[in-house]
């Protein structure tokens, strides 16, 4: 059906893909899907709007387009450069910054590194920009002297390498989990148990490649423990409570599929949180405290401590930040709850 690597390659940059009986009547968009599977349907999409697929010598834009018996299509991929992040001046908050090392209490909405959507306007932008173009050279120029990540939008703290030392101690400190970090989090609810340890497989959703899951089998080990800090609302059906996390592991989404997985998802959480009913019969209080959760415009995580063996001066930093004005204030509305 389509001749690869593993079978016949026009070149370098091009692809054929042969209709045969079964893909007769297929819409082209999902012909291409099966047919070059190592591309993702929003690739072939941005492919076929740009003129890249042919039938013979006739260009095919519309991903309505029927496919018929024998229709040979040929696919040109256009050659990928890899791009270098350019300085930005971009606001950055420094906690801590001496020549091996930078700590940065990230803000919500800030991406860590460039990537496909977000091509700059990251902090690895502005970290070339603050710390001069030597910070290309640690670790790579795709993703320079980055040795963890925040999703985009989780605020706190995160440490950055500036030489190749830092860089390499830190690694080594993040694979051996000795890296101290802990989160905030406000859920909706309460879990039964105010203190509690989640261990378990995390990977790719079968039903969902975008979202991260609990895996019977398959995934990498994740572990996170948790202790409820506060609970917001009655005493018997708490209305949602703040919880604080610490990361055994560090795995992708971790806190916000373990915290899902234990059936209470972050408020504001796009991907893994759910809409709420607004509870009958509210209060002034109430009625504040829904709109400003139901309101939440990212996932309500933060991390406030991070600590770490610095690689050069051989003792421990540890470093907390204060939350950031949108989170203080859902805090602050929920407490409202449990005033007299």
């Amino acid at each position: 059906m389509c001749d690869t690597e593993s079978g016949t390659k026009l070149s370098q940059d091009a692809r054929t893909a042969l209709a045969e009986d079964p893909h007769a009547g297929w819409r082209l968009d999902r012909f291409l899907a099966a047919a070059l599977p190592d591309f993702s349907r929003s690739r072939l999409q941005q492919l076929l709007e740009g003129g890249a697929v042919l039938l013979g010598e006739k260009t095919i834009k519309d991903a309505n387009h029927r496919v018929k018996l024998g229709d040979a299509f040929t696919v040109t991929i256009p050659p990928t450069a890899p791009a270098i992040p350019q300085g930005q001046n971009i606001p950055l908050e420094v906690i801590y910054e001496d020549k091996e090392l930078i700590v940065i209490n990230k803000p919500a909405g800030l991406v860590v590194h460039p990537a496909a959507g977000n091509p700059d306007g990251t902090l690895v932008n502005a970290l070339i920009a603050h710390c001069g173009p030597g910070m290309l050279s640690i670790g790579g120029e795709a993703r320079p002297g980055i040795v963890h990540r925040l999703d985009k939008d989780t605020s706190g703290l995160l440490v950055a390498a500036k030489t190749e030392r830092a860089m390499a101690s830190l690694a080594k400190q993040f694979a051996n989990h000795t890296i101290e970090r802990a989160y905030n989090a406000v859920v909706w609810g309460a879990p039964r148990d105010s203190t509690g340890r989640i261990e378990s497989q995390i990977g790719r959703s079968p039903f969902d490649r975008k979202r991260m899951s609990v895996l019977r089998a398959g995934g990498k080990k994740a572990a996170t423990r948790y202790q409820v800090l506060e609970k917001f609302g009655p005493v018997e059906r708490p209305f949602a409570s703040l919880i604080e996390c610490r990361l055994e592991t560090g795995r992708t989404h971790q806190i916000r599929v373990h915290l899902t997985h234990l059936g209470h998802p972050l408020i504001g959480d796009p991907q893994y949180g759910r809409a709420r009913t607004p509870p009958r019969g509210r209060t002034d209080a109430e009625t504040h405290a829904f709109t400003v959760a139901a309101d939440f415009s990212r996932q309500a995580l933060h991390a406030f401590v991070l600590g770490f063996q610095h690689p050069s001066l051989h003792k421990t930093l540890r470093f907390e930040a204060t939350w950031p004005v949108d989170f203080a204030e859902l805090v602050a509305a929920l407490r409202g709850l449990n005033k007299p």
